[in-house]
């Protein structure tokens, strides 16, 4: 997401970077900005007020010796898509009243809304460890009761039945009813959606509202449809008294028009992402992280959040252990090095997160995630012994270790080299932290003065 707007702002404010400001090259970057907010399928009028607010906080600024002039206006531009976005990240308010806290999720058919809930419902259990039931209310589309079952299922969350003979006022009525039953934290009610905005789709959810009274009323849109999604999202807006959005399909959107609309048009924040078809693949949105992101800053702190998530903490431990303690690493530490870094995304997972375009490119350039993918079937067709002691593996064994992982002899000596110029690194950096945690031992226990 944001690549195309990302790519033009760079390209606009990196010569900047070494021009002092003028009114003339203000003007010219501005104009160029909004080229870039254009292309990216902003809403005219948003980009209207874009411009306005970055012209009003650079005309007239005084900037430092200490500052370059085109620092100050790239930090000028990373204010205004904040401001644009909305502050921080908009928490889901589920605290106070009664429960089970409702969620009522709606949107239009084909933006992923069903699939939507499920990622919200399993976000919830696992990250804020709530206690989450789904039900369906959407007794027009064919097979929609059975879809967010198989996806609650999936999520492993409780899935209330309803029945599509029903109306979806009684089927919300048991559902709250059943869930005060079972002491449930949170209920999520999957609506039903058209597709188009009609009077009857309105009016169903309007009474739908006013019967479950929500805590949340999340709009679910299309991040692919631009603009549209935010004017989408408006007339929903005027409607039903939305709480927030949730953007979908955003690993399919270059442009980021939506993100840079929904709030400015509507006035609800953006409260989550979605960035894949995986059930976990669902994001709080962080406008600064974003921004940063847009303006080829990084967004570091994503990266963590989403390390500490995914990465086998145990495993983790036990190769720190090795790497401090001197002992030998494996095979087997290698397969558990290569497979953490395919939990956390891989190249695809973080490289957009990294700062500026070059420096993704000079560390990734040579990393192949499917090649990483590849090495762990490699080392899994070894014996234990092989793993153990990768200096037996001879001509003969590489030839039985492809033809168990459905790989070749020169993709095997590869996995090999390459976990050997690992050792090797690991016994470099190894002797170099010890010898410095042994020397700040010393320091700490000689004599104080």
């Amino acid at each position: 997401m944001f690549d195309t707007l990302s790519s033009k702002l760079s390209t606009v404010l990196n010569p900047l970077r070494t021009r002092q400001l003028t009114e003339t090259n203000i003007q010219d970057a501005i104009s160029s900005v909004r080229s870039a907010l254009i292309e990216a399928d902003v809403a005219i009028s948003v980009v209207a007020q874009f411009i306005d607010d970055v012209k009003s906080k650079a005309i007239g600024t005084r900037v430092t010796r200490q500052v370059q002039a085109g620092d100050a206006f790239v930090k000028m531009v990373h204010e205004t898509l904040v401001d644009t976005m909305g502050e921080a990240n908009s928490r889901l308010e589920l605290s106070g009243g009664s429960y089970p806290s409702v969620i009522l999720v709606a949107g239009l058919q084909g933006v992923g809304k069903t699939t939507s809930v499920a990622k919200l419902a399993k976000f919830l259990k696992e990250r804020e460890k709530k206690v989450v039931s789904i039900v369906s209310a959407d007794v027009y589309r064919p097979a929609a009761i059975e879809q967010l079952r198989v996806l609650a299922s999936d999520a492993k969350v409780r899935f209330i039945p309803s029945d599509e003979k029903d109306s979806p006022s009684s089927i919300v009525t048991r559902a709250v009813a059943d869930a005060k039953k079972a002491v449930d934290d949170v209920l999520i009610v999957d609506t039903a959606g058209r597709l188009a905005i009609d009077d009857e789709m309105m009016t169903e959810l309007q009474m739908l509202h006013k019967q479950l009274n929500p805590k949340e009323t999340l709009f679910v849109v299309d991040a692919m449809t631009g603009q549209d999604a935010a004017l989408t999202a408006s007339a929903f807006h005027r409607a039903l008294p939305l709480t927030g959005v949730i953007l979908s399909k955003t690993e399919g959107d270059a442009r980021g028009g939506a993100a840079l609309s929904i709030r400015a048009i509507t006035g609800k924040p953006i409260k989550f992402l979605g960035v894949g078809e995986d059930l976990d693949a669902l994001e709080a949105f962080h406008p600064e992280r974003i921004a940063s992101r847009i303006l080829g800053m990084g967004d570091v702190l994503s990266f963590i959040e989403e390390a500490e998530r995914k990465i086998d903490k145990k495993k983790a431990e036990r190769l720190s252990k090795k790497f401090f303690g001197n002992k030998k690493f494996t095979m087997e530490d290698r397969r558990d090095q290569l497979q953490q870094f395919i939990n956390v995304g891989g190249v695809s997972g973080f490289q957009s997160m990294l700062p500026t375009a070059e420096l993704q490119s000079a560390k990734l350039k040579d990393v192949d995630e499917d090649f990483c993918r590849k090495q762990c079937v490699i080392i899994d067709s070894m014996t234990h012994q092989e793993r153990h002691f990768p200096d037996k593996i001879n001509q003969s064994r590489k030839v039985r270790i492809a033809k168990g992982s459905g790989t070749s002899v020169q993709d095997v000596s590869i996995t090999i080299r390459q976990y050997k110029k690992m050792e090797k690194q690991m016994k470099q950096t190894g002797r170099k932290a010890r010898a410095l945690k042994n020397f700040a031992t010393i320091m700490d226990s000689g004599p104080k003065v």
